[in-house]
């Protein structure tokens, strides 16, 4: 079952967040944000091509940051957040090449506890500490591009993620996945935090593991 906590959800939050959105002209900002929306969106989809979830069974909910988005996953695939950060890394780059005004984005993964409610407009949304703190990782200072920042509690959920999913730990390795050493930082709010860089040699899109949702309970 998904696991809940203080009247909320712990699950994997990815933060994608554009790099020098704010200089970007208006029509710019626009058309960088429409696109990526699209080509993710297109994305995801062809990744549950072949699995038994539909794509509001994978992702709870995407909430705006202005300059990005968090991507909120189903507790039930904690773990797989780094997976798809990575993936979203890079769709990111491919886009680039296409786009020179866009410099790529900067992805962060964590592990924390989220709360949905309904907003004044009837639609689901989320807060919660962990989207707070899931963007104090993007604070760390030695952040590189193509690499995904993943707090101590993300990577430990990408473990058990593999020791039940045997096969993405084949995949990962034969992708060459590595990872930084740990880093300890204090965010602006005077809080430590640890985190992780990592990539994949060979990158690429993964899917998500064929689940059904229908057996679990």
């Amino acid at each position: 079952m998904a696991e809940k906590k203080k009247d909320g959800l712990v699950t994997d939050i990815v933060l994608i967040d554009i790099i020098n959105f704010s200089r970007l002209s208006s029509e710019h900002q626009l058309e960088i944000i429409v696109l990526l929306t699209k080509s993710y969106k297109k994305m995801i989809e062809k990744m549950l091509l072949n699995s038994n979830m539909t794509l509001g069974k994978l992702i709870l909910g995407y909430v705006s940051t202005g300059d990005g988005f968090y991507c909120i996953l189903n507790p039930r695939l904690k773990g797989f957040g780094i997976i798809l950060g990575l993936g979203f890394n890079h769709f990111s780059d491919q886009i680039s090449k296409k786009y020179p005004y866009f410099e790529g984005v900067r992805v962060a993964v964590h592990t924390g506890i989220v709360n949905e409610f309904t907003d004044i407009l009837g639609h689901k949304n989320y807060i919660g500490d962990g989207l707070n703190d899931c963007a104090r990782y993007l604070e760390l200072k030695n952040y590189t591009i193509s690499t995904v920042m993943v707090s101590d509690e993300a990577f430990e959920g990408l473990k058990n993620f593999l020791t039940f999913h045997q096969d993405f730990d084949t995949l990962l390795s034969e992708r060459e996945f590595k990872h930084s050493q740990q880093y300890a930082f204090k965010d602006k709010h005077g809080n430590e935090k640890n985190a992780s860089l990592v990539w994949l040699r060979k990158s690429g899109i993964i899917n998500p593991p064929n689940i059904n949702f229908n057996s679990i309970l």
